[in-house]
């Protein structure tokens, strides 16, 4: 072969690659073997990515021993050991391993719940530690309302004399080397680990609370709780610093939660000293999801509310911690939330949020509120992934540890807790880089437990016989966004766009099959020329049938769908109006956790608790994706 023959040009192009560096290695580089269920069109897995164990205090306080490692196994099928309410213990396994979960102790008092259990700490035998070990609430009180302070501080009855640095730094390292032992790097991909932790910040008992979730095993040295950073705006400048730009291969996500607690507090539209528009931007990379449901109630929705236009929505009644009258914020905040007390606020809820955010954005030209949905269980038995109704053991220890203890609970828990949910993603495969990069994108949905496969698109083109397609998901992503994404631009021609909703049932197990579907709907929120915001329910798929339910023996009769799916076009459409729609599936009735108590308590002979007669009967399971955006 004749050489080529060197030309100036060509000696140029050599000139430049000789001093062109080698390629960067991807700093998200997992160190594993290729996924064998890798799709390219995504396949859906369920998690959870709020879960305490015996490193939170409130979680030791009611006695539940479970520990992240223990935790990590009963994601994927192990049976754990959480107490009862005789002072003895039970048994809890789920029917279903998850796919990916992530323990989120408390960054507060991680360290001093360490200090308090190891018997040569020279704080053990403080009145703090002993009365976390026996169990004594005012412990568990008195820690919380710590939190609260806008200025709060470490207890110095046991950090003065144990090293509480060097407690926090074990304590973080355990729970590193639990979610590094539970991922499996294996082709397989049968289990994804996050490490994680909670800021449990608070004003004035008005909850601020974020789970902070690492895509991988780099992470900062110590977690950013309350203590170091006491308002979500030093969180997430801290988690900017000391992961995202200051910890090569770091990448870092906060979902904040139970908004419903929050009087206003927690999406209240107010910026600390700064550019606006910079920090709005902040908000919105640290902060692209919520947890629209736990177990501590629902925070899509809440009818009679001020400032938003519209007919009310029945099944806003759902799951609620607050019920009868309440005083409405309207534009302020209140306090003490986190007892069910205060006022309450449009922005406590996604609805009036996402609304919120479609303002700044008109204002600053970034929506620091385009926040995908999602849920999960927020268990503080060490048990990820206990959703199911027919088999609710509390979650918060011995104080929920029986029938009678979770139907008689002091507010806001009792027969208002729910088994909390669950967060679905889809992702090419399950992996620490696949799936948190599909919540990165927001493509992810919330259920209230059960497994349905939801998907959601939106473009201007789908063809009204696309449910019929065997590439419905296929054209889906080809000609518009999924869930979680923004709206392409109108072609020439169009004049609406056009979702498509698609949704199967949770198959459930051999022995407990999943509910059938009821029906699907898009709720679209918009504000109108004249600044008024608006929310409108449009029901697409299914309706309501003759399924029911007979409460003494939890049978389910009549029947609804195994699938939905429709594509619906908006009727209303005004391309001068900023907009979002989200789908919302909802499956037939069924028993709820408390009417299974409340029988289980009958046939036993026992006197019922008033909550048998006041708490609802049934419970219509449901599944929330994230919107899409015009």
């Amino acid at each position: 072969m004749r050489a080529r023959p060197i030309t100036p040009a060509l000696a140029a192009l050599l000139a430049l690659a000789a001093c062109r560096p080698e390629a960067e290695p991807d700093p998200f580089a997992d160190a594993r073997e290729a996924c064998s269920d890798h799709n390219e069109l995504r396949n859906v897995y369920f998690g959870d990515l709020h879960v305490h164990t015996s490193y939170s205090f409130d979680a030791y306080v009611n006695e539940v021993r479970v520990d992240p490692f223990a935790a990590y196994d009963f994601a994927r099928g192990a049976a754990v050991d959480i107490p009862d309410d005789q002072g003895g213990v039970q048994s809890l396994q789920i029917d279903r391993p998850l796919d990916f979960a992530a323990v989120t102790d408390h960054g507060e008092y991680l360290g001093e719940v360490a200090a308090c259990v190891d018997p040569s700490s020279s704080a053990y035998d403080s009145e703090l530690c002993v009365g976390m070990r026996e169990g004594d609430v005012a412990v568990m009180v008195q820690w919380g309302l710590l939190l609260g302070s806008s200025s709060p501080n470490r207890p110095s009855t046991i950090c003065d004399s144990a090293d509480c640095p060097s407690y926090l730094d074990d304590a973080w390292g355990r729970t590193q080397q639990a979610a590094e032992e539970a991922y499996d790097r294996s082709a397989a991909c049968s289990f994804t680990s996050f490490v994680g932790y909670e800021w449990s910040g608070a004003k004035a008992l008005s909850n601020l609370h974020r789970n902070v979730i690492f895509r991988n095993a780099t992470v900062p040295a110590l977690p950013s709780s309350h203590f170091e950073e006491p308002d979500f705006w030093g969180l997430w400048r801290a988690l900017k610093r000391d992961c995202i730009d200051g910890l090569r291969g770091c990448d870092v996500l906060a979902i904040p939660h139970n908004s419903n607690w929050s009087n206003g507090n927690m999406f209240v539209v107010e910026y600390p000293e700064g550019d606006q528009v910079e920090l709005a931007g902040l908000r919105a990379e640290l902060e692209p999801l919520i947890e629209v449901f736990q177990h501590k109630g629902d925070s899509e929705c809440m009818n009679g509310l001020s400032g938003i236009l519209g007919e009310p929505d029945e099944l806003c009644d759902f799951e609620k911690l607050r019920t009868g009258e309440f005083e409405d914020c309207l534009d302020g905040t209140g306090s003490q939330g986190m007892v069910n007390g205060g006022c309450v606020s449009r922005v406590d809820f996604v609805r009036g949020i996402l609304l919120a955010g479609l303002e700044e954005e008109a204002r600053l030209g970034v929506n620091p509120y385009k926040l995908g949905l999602m849920a999960s269980t927020d268990t503080h038995n060490g048990t990820p992934g206990a959703v199911a109704e027919d088999r609710f053991a509390g979650h918060f220890g011995s104080v929920e540890g029986g029938p009678q203890a979770r139907l008689t609970g002091a507010a806001p828990g009792g027969p208002q807790n729910s088994p909390g949910g669950l967060i679905a993603v889809w992702a090419e495969e399950n992996s620490r880089n696949a799936i948190f990069d599909a919540m990165r994108r927001r493509e992810t949905y919330g259920t209230s437990g059960p497994r349905m496969a939801v998907r959601f698109f939106g473009g201007w083109d789908y063809p009204e016989d696309m449910c019929g397609q065997a590439d419905l998901v296929e054209a889906g992503y080809a000609g518009g966004v999924p869930m979680g994404g923004d709206l392409p631009e109108a072609p020439a021609g169009a004049d609406a766009p056009v979702f498509v909703v698609s949704a199967l049932k949770d198959p459930g197990t051999e022995t407990t099959p999943g509910a059938d579907l009821e029906r699907a709907q898009i709720i679209k929120g918009w504000i109108d020329a004249e600044g008024e915001q608006h929310i409108e329910v449009f029901d697409v798929a299914g309706e309501v049938g003759d399924a029911s339910v007979d409460t003494q023996t939890c049978e389910r009769s009549g029947s609804g769908s195994s699938s939905l799916c429709a594509v619906w076009r908006d009727p209303d459409f005004d391309p001068s109006e900023r907009a979002w729609y989200y789908a919302r599936v909802v499956e037939v009735p069924s028993c709820r956790w408390s009417t299974r108590d409340c029988n289980a308590l009958e046939a036993a002979g026992e006197e019922l608790p008033t909550a048998c007669e006041t708490a609802p009967e049934l419970i219509q399971e449901r599944a929330w994706t994230s919107p899409v955006w015009f």
